[in-house]
């Protein structure tokens, strides 16, 4: 089904796919009907409701054959209770006082088992892991779920020894630990530019700030770039669509996530102005026909791709505020 939907992709200006994860999905503590993605209950297996691995590198090999790479959802963090790793293996994850394999501390995510990194031979698992999906299916990259939760010097070991194999995209969910893109990461989260948004949009905030967030970019290291979005998965289905968080001013924040430094993404159904929020742990599907394709996107990227001035990377645009006579207008 995704593979019938690449022309569209192309046609639309994506370069990069980014598929959610594709493994089997853990029962134990399962939450809604369909459980969470985020619960991986085997890293080297494509789960059968999606498909066989066949079908998995026909979607690679199509996609690149469009010129499109592929990049899939890492869940490192943590795994479903129903891993064999946590019955074959239970020093590999975070225990309480009482031997007792606990969920990540501080959150409500009783669905999946913390993993423990201080154990060496849990680290060599998941990098093999990582090198299955690259060596088997020939994939670009990985998005990486709870980056910052994950110890840095394990992202860069990681990115060290898989880069052997090929040049990836390695995009961190993670905006706040700088760390991770001084040699794991290319891309991380841009959430201080979402946060930014919604405050000029919903609370009277300044459009300046939009001017200072650009100057914390400046100093990010060099080849590295945050990613930027008005919706993605989280939003959509936590706090609500983008029409939403921003009314009226959803076209003027979508342009700011083309043209201000960094990389823009586009999240599944955005494409035909989705107007509802995804249920997270159930099958929801997007009604394709009930939308209406929206030609800011394929402007934005075509815009996007054929002005150097809106580079990232090696050699990135420089952005430029002019004066203006009044705080409330960035120009």
């Amino acid at each position: 089904a995704v593979k019938s939907q690449l022309p569209r992709l192309r046609d639309l200006g994506v370069e990069v796919l980014w598929l959610m994860p594709i493994q089997p999905i853990s029962v134990i503590n399962r939450k809604g009907s369909l459980g969470s993605p985020y619960s991986v209950a085997d890293y080297t297996a494509v789960n059968p409701a999606y498909g066989t691995d066949a079908d998995f590198t026909a979607l690679v090999d199509a996609a690149h054959a469009q010129g499109m790479k592929v990049i899939i959802d890492w869940v490192a963090n943590h795994s479903g209770w129903d891993n064999p790793w946590v019955t074959q293996h239970k020093d590999w994850y975070t225990q309480d006082a009482q031997g007792n394999i606990v969920w990540p501390a501080g959150t409500d995510w009783t669905d999946v088992a913390d993993l423990n990194y201080g154990n060496s031979n849990m680290r060599r698992a998941m990098m093999d892991a990582m090198k299955y999906w690259v060596t088997t299916f020939n994939i670009d990259g990985f998005r990486c779920d709870v980056a910052g939760g994950v110890p840095t010097d394990f992202w860069n070991a990681a990115t060290s020894e898989l880069s052997t194999i090929k040049p990836l995209l390695m995009l961190a969910e993670n905006s706040d630990n700088m760390s991770l893109l001084q040699s794991a990461f290319t891309l991380n989260y841009g959430w201080d530019l979402q946060s930014l948004m919604y405050g000029v949009v919903n609370r009277g905030d300044s459009p300046q700030f939009f001017n200072d967030y650009v100057s914390t970019q400046g100093s990010l290291p060099a080849g590295t770039a945050s990613m930027h979005f008005i919706t993605n998965h989280d939003e959509n289905s936590w706090n609500g669509t983008e029409f939403e968080r921003y009314g009226a001013a959803v076209d003027a924040m979508a342009v700011l996530t083309y043209t201000l430094p960094g990389v823009p993404l586009i999240y599944n159904g955005q494409e035909i102005g989705l107007r509802r929020r995804l249920a997270f742990f159930e099958k929801d599907a997007i009604d394709w026909n009930g939308g209406i394709p929206r030609a800011i996107y394929p402007r934005l990227n075509a815009l996007k791709a054929s002005n150097s001035a809106l580079d990232v990377g090696a050699n990135p645009g420089k952005f430029l505020a002019f004066d203006t006579s009044t705080n409330a207008v960035l120009a």
